[in-house]
């Protein structure tokens, strides 16, 4: 193929487009289009109050969202101490703990947007540096070394008795012969066979507590001003008359392990007794007037209810008080041990129980909802009127062998109401031993 045969390729036409049209940029008014802008568009008043407020809205939007990403103290006395530095009151009228922190968030946000915040900050971290001593806070009051050695006695005696408890109940369980409906019934029968045996003026005015000795041979009634000690078992010889109290005695109960008994009052306090009219302590200590005593199963502790809102445990060989026990927002009005003696109850007057544990100290157990007082039996049934009284009774006693019920009331008068089938028992009856 010769050179003369290539053919030359003409060239390709080139086509120019036209330029594509681009907006034009924007570019700020100046001084002279601002003033021409705001002559041709006038704002009103009402939309200028709607710009306001939006503008308003968002600066407490961006206030808020800075606040919760501040680091503000969750204990309440650091937020007090920070809200005294930052010059704002460290508390206001009815505010809680949260409200606290909230309120002092959003006094370090409104500081940071006006650019305070840093300078106040720098200067708490000084202080702080300065301190050298780490803080720490105590969620609890620490009781003293009596306290604890109580609480350990208390563990320990409860621990035994509930030992005698399980082996009871295992002996009942296995034992062929045990039979809990008989016993019930037999308890039912005595219960129904209540009678009054014997009535006696016991002072000329109301009366309001009684208790057996552990015994039942001595029944102490409280009165007026003083506590009365009677022979059983017609309540018509006195055997010493108790007086050192210088307002109304409120309460009355014997030790359970000793011939002892305590008295409450109205003064204040609560005295220990011998039954021949010896004064051996005197415990001092509630705010208010005293409502309820009773003896720890153990005898070594005491405890009172006062109408100053608390309850309180003693030791009664030295008098010293224990615990200061808080929990109720009114009056505290009774106070019962456990059979053991690793629990405590109290009922106040706020219609709330609670139940303690004393070898720790914690409330495990709040009953709540009573409006009036209630009563309450195995199948919530009505056993026995024990009708006689003219008044209302203020207190009853049940001596140890359930034989006897002693019953004191506003009337001034003292009854004691026996079972009529005791009489059939010691003319031939059968008898029952029932595990108390």
């Amino acid at each position: 193929m010769s050179v003369s045969a290539i053919l030359p390729v003409a060239p390709i036409p080139m086509v120019r487009h036209p330029p594509l049209a681009r907006p034009p940029a924007f570019r700020p008014p100046q001084n002279g289009g601002a003033k021409a802008d705001d002559e041709r568009y006038v704002i009103s008043e009402e939309s200028r109050q709607v710009r306001e407020r939006q503008e308003r809205a968002m600066q407490e939007l961006l206030r808020k969202r800075r606040a919760a990403a501040m680091a503000v103290p969750t204990n309440d006395k650091s937020v007090r101490g920070r809200l005294r530095r930052l010059g704002d009151a460290i508390t206001l009228f009815g505010e809680r703990e949260m409200e606290r922190r909230a309120r002092l968030a959003q006094l370090m946000a409104r500081l940071d947007i006006g650019g305070q915040l840093d300078r106040l900050l720098r200067a708490y971290e000084e202080e702080v540096e300065d301190e050298e001593e780490e803080v720490q806070y105590l969620f609890f009051t620490e009781g003293p070394k009596e306290l604890r050695e109580a609480r350990i006695d208390i563990a320990k005696y409860s621990i035994k008795r509930a030992a005698v408890r399980v082996q009871r109940a295992k002996r009942r369980r296995d034992d062929p012969d045990e039979d809990v409906d008989a016993e019930t019934k037999w308890a039912l029968k005595q219960a129904k066979g209540m009678v009054l045996d014997c009535s006696s003026f016991g002072d000329d005015r109301p009366l309001t507590g009684c208790s057996f000795s552990r015994d039942g041979t001595i029944l102490a009634t409280s009165l007026s001003g003083v506590t009365t000690l009677w022979e059983m078992p017609q309540v018509t010889n006195t055997i010493a008359i108790l007086k050192d109290h210088k307002e109304r005695v409120t309460d009355v109960v014997f030790s359970p392990v000793d011939d002892c008994l305590a008295t409450a009052s109205a003064d204040r306090t609560a005295k220990l007794w011998k039954t021949d009219g010896t004064l051996l302590q005197t415990f001092e200590g509630h705010w208010d007037r005293l409502a309820r005593v009773a003896f720890h199963p153990s005898g070594k502790y005491l405890g009172t209810t006062s109408f100053d809102k608390t309850w309180r445990l003693w030791d009664v060989n030295t008098g010293a008080e224990l615990l200061l026990q808080e929990g109720h927002s009114r009056s505290v009005y009774g106070i019962a041990f456990q059979q053991e003696g690793a629990l405590a109850a109290s009922s106040g007057l706020d219609s709330l129980a609670r139940v303690w544990d004393l070898r720790t100290g914690r409330s495990i157990l709040a009953f709540q909802g009573h409006i009036k007082p209630i009563w309450s039996g195995r199948d919530f049934s009505l056993v026995k009127s024990l009708a006689g009284h003219e008044s209302k009774v203020a207190s009853l006693d049940i001596t140890a062998d359930s034989s006897c019920i002693a019953t004191v009331s506003h009337d001034r008068t003292i009854k004691l109401w026996t079972s009529s089938s005791n009489e059939e028992e010691d003319q031939g009856g059968e008898t029952m031993d029932i595990d108390l």
